[in-house]
């Protein structure tokens, strides 16, 4: 009964395939829109997921002044190799804390020069970061105490100066300061903002100090805690050290800024998230569209094929026959939208992601549920004429020219 029925609403849709396939196009773009929609914002989540992790691991950035939504950077006094070793010693659960001070030099090895990015840390820095060697070795701690010229270099730094040269153990001159290649930083691509995070030197701070800067002071700190330790505790607990350091007496705001990359991490993600959900719910509006098309369809169909029904009602189908003949036929209308939408949207999707360098993360219970969705639009926007054409009066039906 079923396969006849279905035969049935196979053969009306072949008599019309350009108004079937109008039809369709409205539940094609709906489903191939919210798929398109929700896979480029999950694309862009695990992007935004993946470029916080390069950054490291339950990381905290101290910087001196106050930064964040309504709150403006001020000229506060910056921090002291001191409070380095104050937080390393009074500060329990870190696995790392690095002192950072940066600047741009020109690195010059035998005829080759490039401006570059020059950070002066130590080997906490490393480790802090999750970065490995390619090649080569960290400081020692003798070479960070004494301040020895040595540095590392990153891949683009490496491969634009001594291109298939080995680099370590080679000399190069980093702005004024000539300094030995120790090691080769692996490569770890671009950075959320686009910036190359391999087109760097890296040298011990003290040398960076007294060669590069010229201070004693360190703009910025950063700072690991240990597996399994809270970070909204050390953060807490770093706060508190700092303005008893800095001497900032109670009700006055901090100079300077704690920032918690876990938090951020949550916030940016719930943020990519949400504007998924929203763009999906936006596509999906397209979806009613669509099944509103199909209701109007059915229901010029049903007026179409008046005399049709009347027969078949005057020969002996009983209305629920009809029903389902209509029912069906608006059913397979939209599933077969579905099917066509999703491996559109699919492509639209992989197309887009391509194209703006993200991961192609499709979700099947998005799939599924787009595809739950079409067959509902069909069965909902569909039994009204469907209905309306049951309940025909079989001899008004015969009589309609």
């Amino acid at each position: 009964m079923f396969l006849e029925t279905l035969k049935l609403a196979l053969r009306a849709i072949r008599r019309n395939l350009l108004r079937s396939f109008l039809t369709v196009l409205g539940v094609v773009i709906g489903v191939a829109a919210v798929i398109a929609m929700v896979t480029i914002g999950n694309g862009t989540t695990a992007q935004v997921t993946s470029e916080i992790s390069k950054l490291g691991t339950n990381l905290l950035f101290v910087r001196p002044g106050q930064f964040g939504p309504g709150r403006a950077g001020t000229d506060a006094k910056k921090f002291t190799i001191r409070d380095i070793e104050a937080i390393r010693d009074q500060i329990p659960g870190l696995r790392a804390v690095a002192a950072i001070n940066q600047s741009s030099q020109t690195v010059i090895f035998g005829g080759q020069s490039r401006q570059t990015a020059i950070i002066g840390s130590g080997g906490d820095y490393l480790v802090a970061q999750n970065w490995e060697l390619a090649t080569g070795r960290s400081f020692l701690a003798s070479e960070e105490r004494g301040g020895q010229a040595v540095c590392l270099i990153g891949e683009t730094v490496r491969s634009k100066l001594f291109g298939s040269t080995p680099a370590v153990d080679q000399m190069i001159r980093v702005g004024s300061v000539a300094c030995q290649v120790i090691g080769v930083l692996a490569k770890k691509g671009q950075s959320g903002m686009g910036s190359d995070q391999d087109d760097v030197v890296m040298m011990p701070l003290k040398v960076f100090q007294r060669r590069i800067s010229g201070s004693s002071d360190v703009s910025s700190l950063m700072l690991s805690a240990e597996d399994g330790v809270s970070t909204a505790k050390v953060q807490a607990d770093v706060e508190r050290l700092l303005r008893e350091r800095r001497k900032i007496v109670p009700g006055r705001d901090d100079d300077f800024t704690v920032n918690d990359m876990t938090q951020m991490a949550a916030t940016l993600t719930g943020t990519t998230t949400l504007m998924t959900g929203l763009l999906g719910a936006v596509a999906a509006v397209s979806l009613l569209v669509g099944g509103i098309g199909i209701m109007n369809i059915m229901l010029v169909s049903v007026t179409e094929r008046t005399r049709e029904i009347g027969i078949r009602l005057a020969i002996g189908a009983v209305e629920r026959q009809v029903l389902m003949q209509f029912l069906v036929e608006a059913i397979t209308l939209s599933v077969f939208g579905g099917v066509v939408g999703i491996a559109f949207g699919l492509g639209i999707a992989y197309t887009a992601v391509s194209l703006m360098s993200v991961p192609f993360v499709a979700s099947p219970s998005v799939i599924l549920l787009a595809f739950a969705f079409s067959a509902a639009i069909g069965m909902i926007f569909g039994y009204f004429p469907a209905r309306r054409a049951a309940q025909m009066n079989p001899i008004d039906a015969l009589r309609h020219e």
